[in-house]
């Protein structure tokens, strides 16, 4: 026993190190050479029996085969295999899946699975691909994802934005403030498994994973691609991000796939938490579907109110016509009357009170037109209302069942006073024959007067018969009114359903304002902060050239003292004559005189900019320090003239200071 547990366990380690280092080597890829036989393998597709059904199905006529015919150019149409209307690739893919049609009606031909049927068979013959993709149908939730209603697309994008939302939440925020929705750019990455949106080099890469772990490395390359990416995408807007997706990261790995691999598992992922997700997207839809019957129910409902309150108030105004078709009639007789008197030349008093009769009918008749124009009103609105509502033969069948029920209602009524009838008559019946027993003729013999007991008898019978039936028809007849007292409740349980739905929509129309103000907040705050930049970036660069000017303010007064002790220097030595002196002197001050007006020009620039409001304009900035400088300048120029000598004698102390 020992020995077998041992043995056991060595077998169970080391197919656990077997298991983990197969995973190693088709992360890291698998040889082309290879990859046939080792998708056959991991799919378990190697002896199927429908791989001996395949030239049979060949034979057979499906009824997609237009649809594959149309699409089959559009998949890989740069591929050299594929290319080429009559090529073999396309005929050789066309057969594939015309025999999956026929395999499995319920999905038939779904324009994605073309792609990967492609892939197949550019690594494997037909009939070995028309196997692995069988087995990918079944057992790799595929067949799930390409069925007519796509469940298991939905389930795939609810878990993906799970994960969006947990992982990266300031793109998520990001992609609804744009109205970016999942669906638009994962919907090909779950059906083709990303053969459309990489480059076959590293979407080959992928199905490699995908044969061995499933629809996992879907979901990790999905995020690795937005990990990677989350900073370029949240600074563009949706038509950014749309030809973001489309052109710049399909060729972002085109180098280097172990890089995206690597990436891929680094994202974390769940298999716990993805269970608890699809039983709530299970729920979530269960409870759609409830909502969307009892919509339905609430609007046959409504429907059915509707076309009685229109029926009611149509028949108020086919008698509010009549009575006005009445009143006409009268008050044309009325006028005739009064002509007729007028020109027989009645008395007045007489005329009189027809005149005031005549008013009256008249006001009777101003009140029937607004009563008639009322419910002229009141049965446009029904009709709008109930033009609103869509399918009219609900409406009808409710009210033939409304007729029915007030029917069975008048007939058992009817029943009902014919067993009161049948009663009544029994009880005078009765009567009768207890006036008629007390004769004394009927104790002539005793026949008679058994006859007279069971005669007794038979009249008790019928008449206990007849009121237990009068008793059960009153019994059917309250059943009855209470199903239709049921109905109105119904009816009022309805109403306040479809209250509560609209509150609820308007509800969702609120938090939909809120989310779009939020997003303009956020907007606001964006560029807030770039204003900010901006003007730190200004002022960076005022301070640049301060500093700037600072220098060049020390390099002229570097060269003024340089120029000062060449001049002292030359009037200490004697090397000069007197007119060579003068004239060198005046050239000095010629100089000085130049170097000081460029440091006056340095030092107004600078105290204009130090004064001047942040936002200023540089050209506003340069026309006020020009003018500026000018009038210094001036008065400079004037000042040295008036005080030539007093700048001879104390040169050096003001070049000092």
């Amino acid at each position: 026993v020992l020995a077998k547990m041992c043995s056991q366990s060595t077998y169970l380690i080391c197919k656990i190190n077997l298991s983990f280092h197969l995973q190693e080597l088709i992360r890291k890829g698998i040889p082309h050479h290879f990859r046939a036989i080792v998708w056959q393998l991991l799919g378990n597709a190697t002896d199927m029996p429908v791989k001996n059904q395949y030239s049979e199905l060949l034979k057979m006529s499906s009824p997609c085969e237009k649809l594959i015919r149309r699409d089959i150019a559009r998949t890989y149409p740069e591929h050299e295999f594929f290319k080429g209307q009559d090529s073999l690739g396309q005929e050789v893919l066309f057969n594939v899946m015309k025999a999956y049609s026929l395999v499995d009606r319920e999905v038939g031909y779904c324009q994605g699975s073309a792609f990967i049927v492609g892939l197949l068979l550019m690594q494997m013959p037909e009939e070995e691909a028309f196997c692995v993709f069988v087995r990918l149908m079944q057992e790799y939730r595929l067949r799930e994802l390409f069925k007519p209603t796509m469940a298991e697309l939905g389930l795939c994008i609810y878990q993906f934005e799970y994960l969006l939302q947990e992982q990266l939440p300031e793109l998520n925020v990001h992609f609804r403030s744009q109205s970016f929705h999942t669906s638009m750019y994962a919907s090909s990455w779950f059906l083709t498994l990303f053969l459309t949106f990489l480059p076959m080099p590293v979407a080959t890469r992928i199905f490699d994973i995908f044969m061995y772990e499933g629809l996992e490395i879907i979901f990790r390359v999905g995020m690795a691609i937005l990990q990677y990416n989350q900073t370029d995408l949240i600074q563009l807007d949706m038509e950014g991000m749309s030809q973001h997706f489309q052109k710049v990261i399909p060729h972002q790995f085109d180098s280097c796939p172990d890089k995206l691999i690597l990436r891929a598992y680094q994202v974390k992922y769940n298999p716990k938490r993805m269970k608890k997700l699809e039983k709530e997207y299970t729920t979530i839809k269960n409870k759609e579907m409830e909502e969307q019957i009892e919509i339905k129910v609430c609007g046959q409902v409504t429907r059915a109110q509707e076309a009685e309150e229109n029926y009611v108030i149509k028949r108020e105004l086919a008698v509010v016509r009549q009575q006005f078709s009445v009143t006409s009639q009268n008050l044309e007789k009325a006028q005739d009357t009064i002509g007729e008197l007028q020109r027989e030349k009645y008395t007045e008093q007489f005329v009189t009170g027809l005149q005031t009769q005549l008013e009256q009918s008249r006001l009777q008749e101003a009140e029937l037109l607004g009563a008639l124009k009322e419910l002229q009103d009141k049965v446009l609105d029904l009709e709008k209302r109930s033009s609103s509502l869509p399918d009219e033969n609900n409406v009808a069948q409710l009210q033939d069942e409304l007729k029915l029920v007030k029917l069975r209602e008048l007939e058992t009524l009817h029943s009902f006073r014919e067993m009161q009838d049948t009663v009544t008559e029994l009880n005078q019946r009765w009567q009768l024959h207890m006036s008629k027993g007390g004769g004394g003729h009927w104790k002539d013999s005793p026949k008679k007067n058994a006859l007279n007991e069971l005669q007794d008898k038979l009249m008790g019978m019928r008449l206990r018969e007849a009121q237990a039936q009068a008793e059960l028809r009153e019994v059917k007849l309250q059943a009855i009114q209470l199903e239709s007292q049921n109905q109105i409740h119904s009816k009022l349980i309805g109403r306040h359903e479809v209250e509560s739905a609209v509150m609820q929509e308007r509800l969702q129309q609120l938090a939909g304002q809120n989310k779009g103000l939020q997003a303009q907040l956020t907007e606001m705050k964006r560029k807030q902060a770039e204003l900010d930049c901006k003007s730190k970036e200004e002022v960076m660069a005022l301070r640049l050239r301060e500093a700037d000017s600072m220098a060049s303010m020390a390099e002229l007064r570097q060269k003024i003292a340089e120029l000062e002790i060449q001049k002292e220097e030359g009037l200490i030595q004697g090397q000069l004559n007197h007119s060579d002196s003068r004239q060198y002197i005046t050239q000095l001050r010629d100089q000085i005189g130049e170097l000081k007006n460029e440091q006056l020009t340095v030092v107004s620039l600078y105290f204009l900019w130090y004064w001047s409001p942040v936002g200023m304009e540089p050209t506003t900035l340069f026309s006020v320090s020009t003018e500026s400088v000018l009038y210094l300048n001036m008065h400079t120029h004037t000042h040295s003239r008036r005080h030539t000598q007093a700048h001879q004698t104390g040169f050096n102390l003001v070049t000092a200071g």
